[in-house]
């Protein structure tokens, strides 16, 4: 890591990539510069101009010089530089960012904890990426930010989002580009505004008059001529100087040496190649080319290929006569990229047939020594999906498979395996690849077959690994939460619960997410069933458990599913903040469109419902439909019925309301909320088309044990004219207790109309009354709004009236210094707090500010208000700017 302004200590570990791996220290440092290494002043001077624009872009061959001419000047910078060597992993967009978000933090451009960073390796949020911005746009000075061979990022969507952090962080970043290739920027737009630092192949190119000097620090000394004549055949490329100096100085007439080399040969790389490889020991040459295979390697790893004990020796001394190997640390190795692309070529070429073995050497010795992301890697590579597939089961890591860590990765390297691979692990790894792309039929046909060898095993005395075990009770647990089979994912968690004792703790600590996602999946089948404590029981275990990345989308889906819970049982409120805690648990880990949040957000569109907001319902409700598809899992599809027949009837379309209540999918068991309010939605139908009697009929399925669908049973049922019904259906609900205030609320106004329609005037206005200080503090107003021509005489009366000013009926002015009405002030709904600056721009935004009043009032730019009020829009689950005052107001934060 480059490091600034005198010496600072190492920031502290910040844990795990999105892979659930720990970052590679290495990948932060830029490389030292070897003894050979010749400053160049003139392209360090160049490179001074990066200060003063935006984007510097540092473009040329492999083996130009760019990544150490970059490392010398950025040594010599008074600001804090934030590097990193791009990977081919980073082609996930989480990934990628992680790193980035890392680098940042080691050099203290941001905070140590308690900052954002991406969780899911597939993809990374904008509302992440704005905060990023915000944040680098607010710094008092630029911080330096070096991406390295960002050549091997060729992800498009990658490509946009650096250019909407790098266009949105204003002054307080300068990116540096180090790369073969011309990067997917719009350079032509930075170009024409002078807002770019370029430095090409032909100003990294030696001179001749550096070209000697170079060569001198090799220990050669050439004439003019020579000198010259090498520059132009080499075009002065830097690599191509270095190793023809390491060719040339073991030479005794290194200048004729040179002359033949120029003559002979049309490609320097090949020749050069041939010629570094042609003086060493046979035993150096096999260890170069058998290790070119792989990305990084140590001496056993490389004894492991070459069947031999000399690789540390070996190694040592080609590190020492710096042939093109790079030393990692800890006695990893890696060879100079160029270099191992070419070694591969001569391996195919001298040694055909022989790669595929030295991957299968490479993925059993990662395996014994547990490195599984490069195990599945090698074993892929060497064809050995039964390998690959037993090493991700035997490290429980199948849960990658469903949490976003691994996931598109995973799914990628597995997607060639054969039917060759007959293994119960790779049965395994197939049926968690039909499930999670809801392949139901595929998923249980191969559950069922890696199901059965493991019995089978079982039987004749040898049982399966624990763990492989272990991995098909979690497969068992979401199948029956897809099937709508609750008994099945009991079965399976009693069965995971006894395999925990034959494993190893450590390996359990490790995987944390398989534990999340077991009781996440029977939480969502006792929901489905509506056993809700039982299922509060497993999914606070979730939510409670620490894992960083590795469970957030199983947090997230659990506070989802317990919001629901809270809503079924009529606490509004509670719905609300659980709701917002599990969409705002995926948005803080950067997830773009996290699955997790989608129940969330249909428990926020029916609380919007209850509240009479349809717009905003209707907004989370198409926010939804965008969402990763849920159409074969039973909860947050009757969820998202609950929410459109609600909505639906509200508008006056009851028909519609009633076929949107239709099941779309069959489940094993039926879910008593699910028909609970289906009936309810039909028997509306029915009311509102004429037919009382049916009405009643429907609901006779409806239990007191489904409080919220209970108690609008009963107001239809007086509606009917079957008063007796409701009261009956009233006590069954009070004899359960524990319901919320909707369930109140509800409650008594069916009461109420009763009394009313039995010419008990003062019993309903008691009722009315005690309903609408149990809703006014949820904000409750569809069971008043619904309720019909009964109740509006006594809402005009002057005690109901003041209970009803102001949020259910059109309020009247309050003197200046009168106080709210009680129960106006709201408890916090948002889990998270908004920013100093969040709150400054929405309290100028109350004062009916334009956006470029407020920059010109806050001394920033027009980009940073938007990217602020978008931030905030996000937090608070709002879209429009006077909802976002109303609601920040609520939620005591202006």
């Amino acid at each position: 890591m480059v490091t600034t302004g005198g010496a600072s200590p190492e920031p502290v570990d910040a844990g795990t990539d999105p892979l659930g791996d720990p970052y590679l220290r290495t990948r932060f440092a830029a490389p030292s510069r070897p003894a050979t290494f010749l400053r160049r002043p003139r392209l360090v001077a160049h490179l001074d101009q990066a200060l003063r624009t935006p984007l510097t872009l540092v473009n040329g061959s492999a083996g130009a010089g760019k990544t150490l001419l970059t490392a010398d000047w950025a040594s010599g910078l008074r600001l804090p530089v934030a590097w990193l060597t791009v990977e081919a992993g980073d082609l996930r967009p989480g990934v990628f960012w992680a790193y980035v978000f890392e680098s940042l933090r080691r050099c203290g451009a941001r905070a140590d904890v308690g900052a954002g960073r991406p969780a899911d390796s597939g993809g990374v949020g904008r509302g992440l990426l704005s905060s990023l911005a915000a944040e680098l746009n607010a710094r008092d000075r630029p911080v330096v930010l070096v991406l390295d061979e960002y050549d091997r990022m060729t992800v498009p969507e990658v490509a946009e989002q650096v250019e909407f952090v790098l266009h949105h962080a204003g002054q307080g970043l300068r990116l540096v580009l180090v790369t073969r290739t011309e990067p997917l920027l719009p350079l032509h737009r930075y170009r024409t505004a002078d807002q770019l630092t370029e430095i090409r192949g032909a100003e990294l190119s030696f001179t001749p008059e550096e070209a000697e000097a170079l060569l001198r620090l090799h220990g050669l000394r050439l004439s003019p001529p020579a000198a010259s004549a090498l520059v132009e055949r080499t075009r002065g490329w830097a690599a191509g100087l270095r190793l023809s100096a390491l060719a040339a100085r073991e030479s005794s007439d290194p200048e004729q040496y040179l002359k033949e080399f120029e003559a002979d040969h049309s490609t320097v790389a090949d020749f050069l190649l041939a010629e570094v490889l042609r003086g060493r020991p046979e035993e150096e040459q096999d260890l170069l080319l058998r290790v070119s295979v792989l990305d990084r390697f140590c001496p056993a790893l490389a004894d492991a290929l070459t069947l031999r004990t000399d690789a540390e020796r070996l190694l040592a001394g080609l590190y020492r006569e710096n042939a093109f190997i790079e030393r990692l640390g800890h006695s990893w190795y890696r060879l100079h990229p160029l270099f191992r692309e070419i070694l591969r070529a001569h391996l195919r070429a001298r040694m055909p047939g022989v790669e595929p073995e030295l991957h299968l050497r490479a993925a059993r010795w990662l395996r014994r020594s547990g490195f599984l992301a490069e195990t599945l890697t090698h074993g892929v590579a060497g064809g050995d999906f039964d390998l690959a597939a037993g090493a991700l089961v035997d490290d429980l890591a199948i849960g990658q498979l469903f949490t976003g860590l691994r996931s598109d990765a995973l799914a990628q390297l597995f997607a060639g395996m054969g039917p060759e691979a007959a293994s119960p692990a790779s049965d395994l790894v197939r049926a968690a690849g039909a499930l999670t792309r809801r392949d139901l039929d595929r998923g249980l046909d191969r559950l069922r077959r890696a199901r059965d060898q493991l019995s089978d095993a079982e039987e004749s005395g040898f049982p399966g690994p624990a763990a492989a075990r272990l991995s098909c009770a979690l497969l068992e647990a979401l199948a029956a939460r897809l099937t709508g089979c609750p008994p099945k994912a009991e079965r399976a968690a009693v069965a995971a619960e006894e395999l925990r004792r034959d494993l190893p703790d450590r390996l359990l600590d490790e995987h944390p997410e398989l534990t999340a996602l077991l009781l996440t999946h029977v939480g969502s089948a006792r929901l489905w069933e509506g056993r809700f404590d039982d299922a509060r029981a497993a999914l606070t275990r979730v939510t409670d458990a620490r894992g960083g990345s590795a469970t957030v989308l199983p947090r997230a889906e659990s506070m989802g599913h317990l919001a629901l819970i809270d809503y079924l049982s009529g606490w509004l409120g509670r719905a609300e903040r659980r709701a917002l805690a599990s969409v705002s648990e995926a948005e803080r880990a950067g997830l773009p469109r996290p699955p997790g949040a989608g129940l969330g957000r249909l428990v926020l569109a029916a609380v919007a419902v209850d509240r009479q907001e349809p717009d905003r319902a209707r907004a989370l409700l198409d926010e939804t439909a965008g969402l990763p598809a849920r159409e074969h899992d039973p909860v947050p599809t009757a969820g998202r019925a609950l929410v459109l027949s609600r909505l639906l009837l509200d508008a006056g379309e009851p028909h519609a309301a009633a076929e949107a209540v239709e099941p779309v999918l069959s489940a094993a068991v039926a879910s008593p909320w699910a028909e609970s309010h289906a009936a309810v939605v039909r028997s509306a139908a029915c009311l509102a088309d004429g037919r009382p009697d049916e009405a009643v009929r429907l609901l006779r399925g409806v239990r007191g044990d489904q409080p919220v669908c209970a108690v609008e049973a009963a107001a239809i049922q007086v509606a009917a004219g079957s008063p007796g019904a409701a009261a009956e259906v009233l006590g069954a609900v009070r004899a359960q207790g524990r319901a919320g205030p909707a369930v109140s609320v509800g409650a008594a106004l069916a009461r109420a109309r009763a009394a009313q329609g039995s010419g008990d005037a003062v019993t309903a206005r008691a009722l009315v009354a005690r309903a609408l200080l149990d809703a006014r503090r949820e904000r409750l107003r569809r069971p008043f709004l619904q309720a019909g021509d009964w109740i509006e005489p006594l809402l005009a009366t002057a005690s109901l009236r003041d209970l009803a000013d102001g949020w259910l009926l059109p309020g009247r002015p309050r003197g200046r210094g009168e106080p709210p009405p009680p129960g106006s002030d709201q408890a916090p709904l948002v889990p998270v707090e908004l920013s100093g600056r969040e709150r400054d721009v929405l309290r100028r935004l109350a004062r009916m500010m334009t956006t470029e009043e407020i920059a010109a009032d806050l001394y920033v730019s027009v980009n940073t208000v938007k990217t602020h009020l978008k931030s905030a829009y996000r937090k608070l689950a709002v879209n429009r700017r006077g909802d976002a005052v109303r609601r920040a107001r609520e939620l005591g934060q202006l």
